[in-house]
């Protein structure tokens, strides 16, 4: 198992111009990590829903990286966006999803399927390009410079341990008004 925030912040440390759409826990991190906030769209009180915005995204702009950071839970609340992504297959879409089988921000309830729920094999299923699994921080900090080059979409499955320091949601921008602040860094 690795640490949610130090995986945050190798992610961070790699990040150059990607458009990165962060939720749940990864969200509480995120905002004091990123280096490009002007690129980040953050979605609070929206499980289940970055995958959907991270594709929209990654298709509207196709000329611009698009970083998907996704908790197990939020993700199986919404399991048919994979399908779409395999679809649609946006070659600038990489999907990080922090697996560590609870829903961490409503109290560490076990999600359905903690321990079982295969995600790399519903990617592959999906038609997702490229879908790893890692829980090993070192190993991820080695192959992570690679996958993020890799054509999408892709998936990583990130095994975490839970974030037991998280604190209050820092405050963060409604999702409007980072929107439009993104479009504004995007536009030439």
């Amino acid at each position: 198992m690795m640490d949610p925030f130090e995986t945050l912040r190798l992610l961070s440390e790699h990040r150059t111009d990607q458009v990165v759409v962060p939720t749940m826990v990864a969200l509480r991190v995120w905002s004091l990590v990123s280096k490009r906030p002007e690129l980040d769209l953050p979605l609070v009180g929206c499980m289940g829903k970055a995958s959907s915005l991270g594709l929209g995204v990654a298709l509207a702009r196709p000329d611009r990286q698009v970083w998907v950071l996704d908790g197990d839970g939020s993700l199986l609340m919404n399991l048919g966006s994979l399908v779409t992504i395999g679809n649609l297959s946006p070659p600038n879409l990489t999907h990080f999803v922090y697996n560590n089988g609870v829903y961490e921000t409503t109290g560490g309830q076990p999600v359905p399927g903690a321990g079982r729920a295969d995600f790399v094999g519903l990617a592959r299923a999906a038609g997702y390009l490229n879908a790893f699994r890692f829980d090993d921080i070192e190993t991820l900090r080695q192959r992570l410079p690679e996958l993020v080059r890799l054509p999408g979409p892709t998936l990583v499955d990130l095994r975490v341990g839970r974030a037991t320091a998280l604190g209050p949601l820092p405050p963060a921008r409604r999702t409007a008004e980072a929107l439009r602040t993104v479009k504004a860094a995007l536009s030439p």
